[in-house]
């Protein structure tokens, strides 16, 4: 009996131990079946950074990059007025500005070049879109700024550069417009063929020569119809009513004058807001 019993212990020994055998060989092998791809992965890692001239696969990059001429437009100030070289009007969210640019003055409109340098100008930006770098504002309201042009040039510079104005040094020390006014004095570009131009804050200084109305025509009856005028440098007119709202904006003595004397005298014309009709 003893011996049956201690056969039967030494069977399910063995068998034990055959099943924890198995049982250890088959976790190693599945341990091996999941090492596997990550010994591979590394390997071919460790084989791109060994071998710097092997080429490095990069996911595909599905942006596309939009076409230039499918860049949206920005709207800039279209320029809708030329009052002369220099002085702008400007659209600008439904409303306009005027613009004078800065660091430059152009030509007077009855000045020699002056409509030369406005119609110069309005060649370059009239019914274009441009950007406007503001500076500040003068005394009139007027946005004092530089025009860059949509091809990028700077129409302040342009403007000096093709002799069609001077830089204005009473308010401008840029350097780059005093080189760009050299070289247009030098190659007598614009106003620059002139022997003797006249520069517009001179010229505006300028007092027009006295006109001589001793000898003018006068209408029937001026020796002794009565008129009225302002007395004041800054009036060219004389009024047949003293009711006239013109007349009424005097600041100075209103003077009762036959109209001979107003035109002779006074050097003036009739005006034609409160003329007799």
């Amino acid at each position: 009996m003893n011996r049956l019993i201690f056969h039967l212990l030494l069977f399910f020994s063995f068998v034990a131990v055959s099943a924890c055998k198995q049982d250890s060989e088959q976790a190693r092998e599945e341990f091996r079946q999941r090492r596997g791809p990550i010994e591979q992965s590394a390997e071919q890692t460790t084989t791109q950074q060994e071998d710097p001239e092997r080429p490095t696969v990069v996911p595909p990059d599905n942006t596309q990059a939009t076409p230039e001429s499918e860049t949206p437009a920005i709207p800039g100030d279209r320029v809708v007025g030329v009052k002369d070289g220099d002085t702008f009007e400007l659209l600008r969210g439904g409303q306009t500005v005027t613009v004078r640019l800065y660091g430059i003055d152009t030509p007077e409109k009855n000045q020699a070049y002056g409509q030369r340098a406005k119609q110069f100008a309005s060649d370059l930006a009239f019914g274009k879109n441009v950007r406007l770098i503001e500076h500040n504002k003068d005394r009139y309201g007027r946005t004092v700024g530089t025009i860059i042009l949509p091809d990028g040039r700077n129409l302040n510079e342009e403007m000096v550069r093709e002799g069609y104005a001077w830089h204005y040094t009473a308010y401008s020390k840029d350097k780059n417009l005093a080189n760009l006014e050299a070289d247009a004095r030098r190659f007598k570009r614009g106003l620059w063929q002139d022997p003797n131009p006249i520069a517009p804050w001179d010229f505006r200084k300028q007092k027009p020569a006295p006109v001589d109305n001793s000898k003018a025509p006068i209408p029937a009856g001026a020796t002794t119809r009565k008129v009225y005028l302002c007395d004041s440098s800054g009036s060219a007119v004389y009024h047949y009513s003293k009711n006239c709202s013109v007349l009424k904006r005097c600041k100075e003595q209103v003077l009762t004058v036959t109209e001979a004397d107003a035109i002779r005298k006074h050097n003036r014309r009739a005006d034609k807001t409160c003329s007799p009709k």
